[in-house]
Order: C-alpha cells, then sequence, then structure tokens
C-alpha cells in the first residue's frame, strides 16, 4: 500500500539552515527502510544561499538560459519564455522562483540538486540509520498539456526509472519501451499532499521501498533527454524562422 504524508511545523528556512535537522524535526514518526523523502527545490534553494538581489526577474533568467527554445508575448506585453537552463531541464523562466521570496529577490534553483538530493539522504541515513530516498521536486509544465506538475529535478538513493523493458505485459506480450519516470511520479504523488501555499514543503513517501537503493545510483540529471534523441528542440515559430533562414541561405 502507498502512502504519502507531508510533515508539518516546517517554518521558514534561511541561509546556512540544516535541512536533515529541520526534516528530523519535522518527522512526526521515525523513518523506515525504503521511505522516500520529497523536498520542493525551494527549501533547498533557501538553504543553499540562492537567493539572488534582482530587481528585474528577466535579467535574472537570462542569466539562468543557456538555450531559448520558444517565447511567446503575452496580451500584457509580458513574455514568456520557455528555456533549457544550466541544469539542461528546459521550463519556463529558467526555474527562476518570485514567489514567497523578499521584495527584490528571486529565487535560483540548486546548484546541483542531485548533490543536495545526496547530502540530505547522507544526513538522514546517518541519523537514523534507515535506508531512505530523497527526491528534490520543482514545478514544471509539461509540452501540449496545460498545467504544471511537480517534477523530480534532484534525486539520491532512489531509481528514478522503473525498467520493464524485456518483461511481459499481463496479455505476456514483450514490453519494448517502457520505461516509467518513477522519480517523476513520486514528485507528483508528494505534491498533492504538499500543496502550492500551505507550507508543507517535505513529504513521505512509504510503500515503493523496492524502488530505493545505494546513494550513487544516477540521479535526476539522467532523466533529461540527450539533444541527439530530442525530437522537439525549438517551439513551432522559432523552428520555422531557423527554417527559413537556412533555406535563403541555400538558395543565396
Amino acid at each position: 500500500m502507498l502512502q504519502v504524508w507531508a510533515l508539518a511545523g516546517i517554518g521558514e528556512i534561511t541561509p546556512g539552515a540544516d535541512l536533515t535537522k529541520v526534516v528530523l524535526d519535522a518527522a512526526d514518526e521515525p523513518f523506515r527502510d525504503g521511505d522516500i523523502v520529497v523536498v520542493t527545490s525551494k527549501i533547498v534553494s533557501k538553504a543553499e544561499g540562492r537567493l539572488l538581489a534582482a530587481d528585474d526577474r528577466e535579467d535574472a533568467i537570462t542569466r539562468e538560459t543557456v538555450r531559448l527554445v520558444a517565447s511567446r508575448p503575452s496580451p500584457s506585453g509580458h513574455v514568456t519564455r520557455i528555456v533549457e537552463n544550466r541544469l539542461g531541464i528546459v521550463s519556463a523562466a529558467a526555474g527562476v522562483d518570485a514567489s514567497n521570496t523578499p521584495e527584490g529577490t528571486v529565487l535560483l534553483l540548486p546548484e546541483d540538486p542531485d548533490a543536495s538530493a545526496r547530502r540530505l539522504a547522507e544526513g538522514l541515513r546517518e541519523a537514523t540509520g534507515a535506508r531512505v530516498g530523497v527526491i528534490v521536486t520543482d514545478t514544471l509544465g509539461r509540452a501540449w498539456r496545460e498545467g504544471q506538475t511537480d517534477h523530480a529535478i534532484g534525486a539520491a538513493g532512489v531509481h528514478v526509472f522503473e525498467d520493464l523493458r524485456g518483461t511481459t505485459d499481463a496479455e505476456g506480450r514483450p514490453l519494448v519501451v517502457t520505461l516509467p519516470c518513477v522519480a517523476d511520479e513520486i514528485a507528483a504523488a508528494a505534491d498533492l499532499v504538499k500543496g502550492k501555499a500551505a507550507r508543507l514543503p517535505v513529504a513521505v513517501v512509504r510503500g515503493r521501498g523496492d524502488l530505493v537503493g545505494d546513494l550513487d545510483l544516477p540521479g535526476a540529471r539522467s532523466i533529461v533527454r540527450p539533444a541527439e534523441r530530442d525530437m522537439f528542440r525549438l517551439g513551432a515559430d522559432e523552428a520555422y524562422a531557423a527554417g527559413l533562414a537556412a533555406g535563403r541561405a541555400t538558395a543565396d
């Protein structure tokens, strides 16, 4: 049986905060082998001092961007930018967050979310003796679908994929490409109890201990699709413009 619950009583996180202690102090029962602790990236960033003084959020987005994927002007005159950030994540605004931060500042994603997850997992395992995993999450949109869900951007001690290739379905047919991204599924499940405005940044998922393993398992960075396998690397307008420019260059 899968159980998911949020940890209450976690206050405002300040730079330098010990997240292992924060999580342990909020835990309402001892951790067990196979538990997965799911932490929103916002408190990880705050603990790591990723606050940036920036009157203009757009400048911060530009600094975090390595590639523009698509952009669209809104009726208000604001331009929405879908970009690849330095972590390889494609998202709106490069993950730069201006909500629940002091006036005149923005919050950047953790420098290395996998390393952040590993530090927390190491701390929790050492303090409790329980073999727990950690997932760090952020809220992202999805291509072709409205709305947003939480995704894993950092992971430690957790198998981020459940590889079903080579097994068979209920009818005995072989599964050839089935590779569920269970880290993203766990991140989304945890968000159902954490919410967006309830100040519940940490959740525990219990019941999938089969996914918890050694701390040297591949992290969430392995979820990012390599460029050579990306069939939709540009937005429609950007791809059209690039193709038109290439055609004109060839004609010339």
